[in-house]
């Protein structure tokens, strides 16, 4: 009679009290001599039996059915199968004669009615200790996640501490996951140029591969960078610390739901695409490239040209060159700039304002202490109804999360309050530091991409008619802003404002 010997272990398996495969070879050539049996192949595998589809398993079962050999020697049952399919497979070869011998130095059998009744029993041992320990796995995940502990391969710019097993920060890659973070939220880079971004600044993945867009997207998404884990669908309190604030977060994702319904693939091409629109009939401004070659010199120039789409029929505007875009979002950018010493004013007088109301804020922050409270009653409520069954699993999820996301951001607010004594002065500060770089930026050379992004901050409802370009400067202040900016240093108002204002300065 010949054998087919059949090892496997797999890397999901905890138990430490099963051979490697190189052990159960050795085990198996040992126990064939012993019993004086013909081994015609050894089928070696390294995949878990839990499922059906194993592709060396089928290889054995290929060699059965077409005779090259009559039976298998394995080190145990739980080798052979662990699932409910591959272990009928075993006896309905058995049954039709296909299979004629099993072999195991650590198990008994014989092709009897009574040997294929504990084989059976074997089989169903092997797929018990798999469905326990799937059971024991997710109550072990559900309780860790319970302590706000992460229970799975930590997310880029964390690492697991194997010895302490949690969470801690990645100290690396940590400070470039919140740039890009605060870079996307400007609504000025696409996951490409984040992608760049980290190549350009040597940040690999653990393996040293470049990170790759699909892992920027999961990453741009992942509540768990703000201290929230999202687990089989339901949100979780982490005890880790988070790297980005939920404002921050919150402002990503509006970005992300807004670039996933406009879909700017010429974006790196053309800056300004996607940002301007037509005047004169409300259609999308688009652009081309114009590559002209000129023989006496030799040379090839590209030329980009933005027009009007005609999206909704015909238009008479005529077209405006690269150059000429270009020109006019410098001035968009330096209308809403500020000098230096303006900027340092604004905060002197930002930061004064705000240890007046830090003293001033108890009473704010006992309001929110009460909602707060409000919030983690209802919490609790819901999981009463969930336990009760009064709602089902899917709504407990869903209502679970707004409210888990709603005691967040009052933990936030009152955080801020109690430390800083206000919500407005961080926002207020990133807005003055932004309107301080408008000038650099509006200066700069073959900057058009960053050009673009403080065009995108700036302003809204961008239209161009006749070769003008107007938009609005309403978003944060901005049109204040500019009544009152670099444009307008030489009003009499700015200089009661300002009135030690220094026209020198910059």
């Amino acid at each position: 009679m010949k054998y087919i010997a059949y090892c496997r272990k797999s890397t999901d398996e905890p138990d430490r009290q099963i051979l490697s495969i190189e052990a159960q070879v050795a085990e198996l050539k040992e126990f064939a001599a012993k019993e004086k049996l013909e081994i015609v192949d050894f089928i070696l595998e390294s995949k878990t039996a839990k499922e059906p589809g194993r592709q060396k398993f089928a290889e054995v079962i290929n060699l059965l059915e077409t005779g090259v050999a009559d039976g298998i020697i394995s080190w145990h049952p739980d080798r052979l199968a662990r699932n409910s399919i591959d272990g009928g497979l075993i006896i309905y070869l058995l049954d039709t004669g296909k299979l004629l011998d099993l072999k195991f130095p650590s198990f008994w059998f014989d092709n009897t009615p009574q040997g294929k009744f504990m084989l059976n029993i074997a089989f169903g041992q092997s797929k018990y200790y798999v469905d326990s320990l799937s059971v024991n796995v997710k109550r072990g995940n559900r309780q860790k996640l319970r302590r706000g502990e992460w229970p799975n391969k930590a997310p880029f710019g964390y690492l697991n501490d194997k010895s302490t097993k949690t969470i801690r920060v990645d100290k690396m890659r940590a400070n470039f996951v919140q740039q890009v973070f605060k870079m996307y939220a400007t609504g000025g880079y696409m996951q490409v140029d984040i992608k760049e971004f980290f190549t350009k600044n040597k940040i690999f993945n653990l393996t040293g591969h470049v990170i790759h867009v699909n892992k920027i997207k999961h990453m741009l998404s992942d509540p768990f960078y703000y201290g929230v884990m999202r687990f089989g669908g339901e949100l979780y309190e982490g005890i880790h610390k988070p790297l980005i604030t939920k404002k921050l977060f919150d402002k990503v994702q509006e970005v992300v739901r807004r670039k996933s319904r406009t879909h700017n693939n010429h974006q790196p091409e053309f800056d300004f695409l996607g940002l301007v629109k037509c005047g004169e009939c409300g259609g999308s401004i688009t652009a081309e490239k114009h590559v002209r070659f000129y023989p006496k010199t030799n040379n090839t120039v590209t030329f980009i040209y933005y027009r009007c789409s005609k999206k909704f029929g015909p238009c008479s505007q005529k077209y405006t060159t690269g150059s000429e875009m270009e020109e006019k979002m410098r001035v968009v950018a330096k209308n809403t700039s500020i000098s230096n010493y303006v900027a340092k004013k604004f905060l002197e007088w930002a930061e004064r304002d705000s240890q007046k109301e830090k003293l001033e804020s108890s009473s704010k922050v006992g309001i929110l202490t009460r909602q707060l409270k409000d919030v983690e009653e209802k919490i609790d409520r819901l999981l009463e109804a969930y336990l009760d069954k009064v709602i089902d699993e899917t709504e407990y999820k869903a209502k679970k999360n707004e409210l888990l996301e709603n005691k967040l951001s009052l933990q936030a607010q009152i955080k801020e309050i109690t430390e800083k004594g206000n919500e407005w002065l961080e926002p207020f500060s990133e807005f003055v530091e932004k309107a301080k770089t408008g000038a650099k930026i509006a200066r700069a050379k073959n900057n058009l991409h960053e050009l673009s992004v403080q065009a995108r901050t700036v302003g809204s409802n961008f239209f161009l008619k006749d070769r003008q370009l107007t938009c609005e400067y309403a978003n944060q202040g901005w049109k204040p802003l500019f009544e009152f900016g670099v444009g307008a240093l030489s009003r009499p108002s700015t200089r009661t404002l300002l009135p030690d204002l220094d026209s020198n300065e910059d």
